[in-house]
């Protein structure tokens, strides 16, 4: 055995163990990389900076012994691989980083960040079919769709189930309404104590009582209203009564009410101004009830279709109460006769006249027309005078135009100058509807 108290030994023992031991299983402190720094590993120690090369410090530095063997062996650098195309191209595969890209597009605004006004004023550009299927969107576009501003004026001709499109509409605050020839069978207006109608159009239209005078009774701020060929009755006349603004009424056909609450509701209506009273189911009472209690500020009266009902003398009481009637229509009054001219003669602003199919008025009175009306343009007299008569009257009376208007016009939302005009028009007096219901 040798001794350990001669140095020499000891160095030739750690040569040869060099020599004979592998690399790879080699001490880290007898590795060749340590073995030419000798001189150093006696050192001092300093700073605990690292050295890009070689150990700055001896074994007893506080090192891992990944970390020295990194610094003996330093790892070699690969450039990275940059690809534009396929990822995968090659049999190379490179994971690359992605910028995210912002869910708030700095592009546009978005709509939920516009104004209601602004929206409201964009709304008012759509038809009615794309306004009800926006109001479906959200809570808060359904609000916006049902805006009392969008639903002003609204159209429903044409609309096969009205009883809930009618229901929802009035609880729009909708101003102007327009559904001629509808059929509602049954309406339920709950929670709407009162509408803001201010021109209805119901004409010719199938409801019934009960669930017109749901409508008529909640109206107070009518002007213009037209229930023309539908029943009626005593509370929605009296209903009618209300509103004491109106200007234009057209009861054409109508039927249901006594005199007694007609006389009561004219007297109150001091404001109409057209008034078409036509071919209702009245009797003696009822005329006398009418040309009574008008008052003196209406323009334009449709009193035609009463036959054996209204005499001269009723003519008389009218002229009396209304002398500034424009237009006159008492068309198949059968009691009336020539003697009826000087009568009529003393309404100065006379400028149409209807005296068709009044039977008993001869021809050879007509042609005293223009003498006794200066100022009349236009005269019906249909059923009176034959075809071949016809030049004959219009050359003696060149300034007035005869028979030339077969359909009236008092106070009808709807004016029809030909057959066809009142199928394709969609006016209500003389304005359309914003909101329109299309086929």
């Amino acid at each position: 055995m040798l001794s350990t108290d001669h140095p020499d030994s000891i160095d030739r023992m750690v040569s040869s163990d060099q020599e004979e031991m592998p690399l790879d299983s080699m001490p880290l402190q007898n590795l060749p990389c340590l073995s030419h720094q000798g001189s150093k590993l006696s050192q001092p120690k300093r700073t605990n900076k690292r050295r890009s090369k070689g150990l700055s410090e001896g074994l007893d530095a506080k090192y891992t012994p990944i970390e020295l063997a990194q610094q003996c062996y330093p790892q070699i650098k690969h450039n990275q691989l940059i690809h534009k195309g396929k990822e995968n191209d090659h049999n190379q595969f490179a994971l690359a980083k992605r910028s995210r890209r912002k869910r708030n597009s700095t592009s546009g605004i978005s709509w939920e960040h516009l104004p209601d006004e602004l929206l409201l004023k964009i709304l008012l550009y759509l038809p009615l079919q794309d306004l009800l299927r926006m109001s479906t969107v959200c809570k808060h576009w359904h609000c916006l769709v049902f805006d009392d501003s969008l639903w002003h004026s609204v159209d429903l001709e044409g609309l096969t189930h009205m009883d809930m499109a009618l229901q929802q509409v009035l609880k729009t605050g909708v101003c102007r309404l327009r559904c001629p020839r509808c059929f509602v069978e049954e309406l339920h207006c709950t929670g709407v104590s009162s509408l803001s109608l201010v021109e209805l159009d119901l004409s010719s239209s199938i409801i019934p009582t009960c669930v017109l005078e749901s409508i008529v009774c909640q109206c107070s701020r009518l002007q213009y209203l037209s229930l023309e060929g539908l029943q009626l009755s005593d509370a929605i006349v009296n209903s009618l009564a209300r509103n004491l603004n109106l200007v234009q009424l057209n009861l054409s056909g109508c039927s249901g009410f006594s005199a007694l609450t007609l006389a009561e509701m004219l007297r109150l209506c001091s404001r109409i101004k057209q008034l078409n009273i036509s071919w209702c189911e009245f009797s003696s009472d009822h005329v006398k009830s009418v040309v009574s209690n008008l008052n003196s500020g209406v323009t334009h009266l449709n009193f035609s279709g009463y036959r054996e009902r209204l005499s001269l003398d009723d003519v008389k009481v009218l002229v009396e109460r209304c002398p500034d009637i424009q237009t006159l229509d008492l068309s198949d009054s059968t009691l009336l006769m020539a003697d009826s001219f000087p009568v009529l003669a003393q309404l100065k602003y006379l400028l149409h006249l209807s005296l068709s199919r009044c039977y008993h008025i001869h021809l050879a009175a007509l042609t005293d027309l223009s003498k006794m009306f200066p100022v009349l343009c236009f005269l019906d007299i249909f059923g009176l005078v034959h075809d071949e008569n016809l030049p004959a009257l219009k050359k003696g009376m060149p300034h007035v135009s005869i028979n030339s208007r077969p359909f009236s016009s008092v106070a009808r939302p709807t004016p029809a100058i030909g057959p066809l005009r009142y199928l394709s028009d969609r006016t209500m007096w003389n304005r359309t509807c914003r909101l329109r219901f299309r086929l």
